[in-house]
């Protein structure tokens, strides 16, 4: 298929497609005599293996050792499972910190909203910069 009906399918821009073709993320594809792309349709599943691995977090690099190498098609088995269980790893950490965010931040909004009656607003605000960040 020509990179235009790949894009369309694959919802990516043909310079996207293109990008990940120069960065070895899909093979190199033959060219026809006019001088276009021609793309096998197992290109189709490999892109959407790269949108969906960046959608859970993975940067190309980290792609570049997951996906089979250009033109074997084959998947290292270890390496693979590696990498996604140390993927899984660095998102359960990443939602660990943004546990402790939110619960810091709701401690803020609490402490904002427990206004002492009669007290304006910029009082307020010190009060609790001041709760967040005690003088030493």
């Amino acid at each position: 298929m020509k990179i235009g009906e790949l894009a369309q399918q694959s919802g990516l821009s043909a310079s996207s497609i293109r990008f990940y073709e120069a960065q070895g993320l899909i093979p190199k594809v033959e060219r026809l005599g006019n001088g276009y792309r021609r793309y096998p349709p197992q290109v189709l599943q490999t892109l959407n293996i790269i949108r969906s691995a960046q959608q859970a977090g993975f940067s190309l690099e980290e792609l570049k050792q997951l996906l089979p190498a250009a033109g074997t098609g084959e998947f290292k088995h270890e390496e693979l499972v590696e990498g996604l269980t140390r993927k899984v790893e660095q998102i359960e950490v990443m939602q660990q910190h943004l546990a402790q965010s939110k619960a810091r931040l709701l401690e803020v909004i609490d402490s904002i909203q427990s206004k002492p009656e009669g007290m304006s607003c910029g009082a307020n605000a010190e009060r609790v910069l001041a709760s967040i960040y005690p003088e030493s």
